[in-house]
C-alpha cells in the first residue's frame, strides 16, 4: 500500500444551502469517476467507480476542513456533520456548517461564490496504470482511503509523489527516471516496451546540473562569496 497522502481538486461548483437551524450546509463533490485529471506531469489520472468503498463501510472519521486546515474543522462523518454519498457521478460530500466563525466565515464566502472548488485527500491503496485512446499515460485510482474534503479558494498542491512511486515499483525504474522520462516514454513502459534508461537518466541529470547552475544551493553561493572577497582587489 502506498502511504503518501495526496491532494486533488476539482474544478465543479460548491453549492451552497441556507438553513433556519444553522449557517448553511455545504453541497459538492470529493471526486468525480471515469474522467480524466489535468495533466499531472507527463500523465493524467482516473478515479475509478467504488474507488471510496472502504471509506464508505468503515468507520474512520472522513472531515470536512476549509482549505485542509485543522483551525477551519467545518464537520466530520464521525458526528453526522458530514455525509458522503455515492452516485454515478462520483463521491458527494454534505457538510453541515458550525455555528463557529469559521462556520460563519466559510457560510458567507460560498453564499457570495467566492469558493468553488473541492479538494480532497488520500491515500492510494491500490492503482493501475494504461494508456489512453490517444496514447497518453493514465493511473488509474481503483481504491483509496479518502480522509477529507475540503472547500478551497484554489486549486490544493498537486502532489504526486505517490504516483511516482507507484510506477516506480511496477515497471522497476528508478523514481528519477519517470520524472525525467516523457509521456511517450513512460507509455511504452506501461506497454512494455524497451526504452533506453541510461539516456533518460543523463538527461534528468543534465535538468538538474542546469538547474543548479540557475540556482546554486547555499554551498555553492557562500563558497562564490568567499572567492570573490579573496580574489578582490585592495581599496575595494
Amino acid at each position: 500500500m502506498l502511504e503518501t497522502t495526496e491532494r486533488r481538486s476539482l474544478a465543479r461548483p460548491v453549492e451552497f444551502r441556507a438553513s433556519d437551524s444553522g449557517p448553511g450546509t455545504l453541497v459538492g463533490y470529493a471526486a468525480t469517476y471515469n474522467r480524466y485529471s489535468q495533466n499531472l506531469g507527463g500523465f493524467v489520472e482516473l478515479v475509478m467507480p467504488g474507488a471510496f468503498a472502504k471509506s464508505l463501510a468503515d468507520e474512520n472519521p472522513v472531515l470536512c476542513r476549509y482549505n485542509h486546515d485543522d483551525n477551519w474543522l467545518l464537520g466530520t462523518t464521525a458526528a453526522g456533520t458530514l455525509r458522503l454519498l455515492d452516485d454515478n457521478t462520483g463521491l458527494g460530500y454534505e457538510c453541515d456548517l458550525p455555528d463557529t466563525t469559521a462556520g460563519r466565515d466559510v457560510a458567507v464566502l460560498a453564499r457570495r461564490g467566492d469558493v468553488q472548488r473541492s479538494s480532497f485527500a488520500f491515500r492510494t491503496i491500490e492503482d493501475d496504470w494504461d494508456v489512453t485512446e490517444q496514447g497518453f499515460p493514465v493511473r488509474k485510482l481503483i481504491s483509496a482511503r479518502l480522509f477529507d474534503t475540503a472547500p478551497v479558494n484554489t486549486p490544493a498542491y498537486l502532489d504526486t509523489s505517490s504516483a511516482v512511486r507507484s510506477f516506480s515499483e511496477k515497471y522497476d525504474v528508478e523514481p528519477a527516471v519517470f520524472e525525467a522520462a516523457t509521456p511517450e516514454e513512460i507509455r511504452s513502459l506501461i506497454q512494455g516496451e524497451h526504452i533506453d534508461i541510461p539516456a533518460v537518466e543523463a538527461r534528468q541529470e543534465q535538468e538538474a546540473e542546469g538547474q543548479r547552475a540557475t540556482h546554486p544551493d547555499a554551498a555553492t553561493l557562500r563558497r562564490r562569496l568567499e572567492f570573490e572577497e579573496f580574489d578582490a582587489p585592495a581599496g575595494r
